[in-house]
């Protein structure tokens, strides 16, 4: 992946592969999640995060329009997992907190 790099002008690769934004150390993905969940343009999510350059942000959308297909998979598998432990009742906070009161 690192070798693409120069594609992505204001991205880097952390310690985990993961693209951040070179400059504010911002993971890439917290982008692409706010974008696919809730829909918002690269103007609303510069304007979201004014800590960003617009270009910063147009550079973190060309990545993921480049890998769609991985980053989507993973996202999917994030949900299912999110959606698993939601579904046991002890990750719940009402469960654990009647049983800590021994309801």
């Amino acid at each position: 992946m690192p070798a693409s790099l120069s594609a992505y002008e204001h991205l880097t690769f952390n310690a985990d592969g993961e693209p951040v934004i070179a400059r504010a150390r911002f993971k890439v993905m917290h982008l692409i999640r706010e974008h696919v969940a809730y829909g918002w343009s690269a103007e609303e999510l510069a304007l979201n995060h004014p800590q960003l350059s617009l270009g910063e942000v147009y550079a973190s959308l060309s990545w993921y329009a480049d890998h769609a297909s991985e980053v989507n998979a993973n996202l999917d598998a994030e949900l299912a997992r999110a959606n698993s432990a939601h579904a046991k009742p002890e990750n719940r906070r009402l469960s654990r907190l009647l049983k800590s009161t021994g309801a």
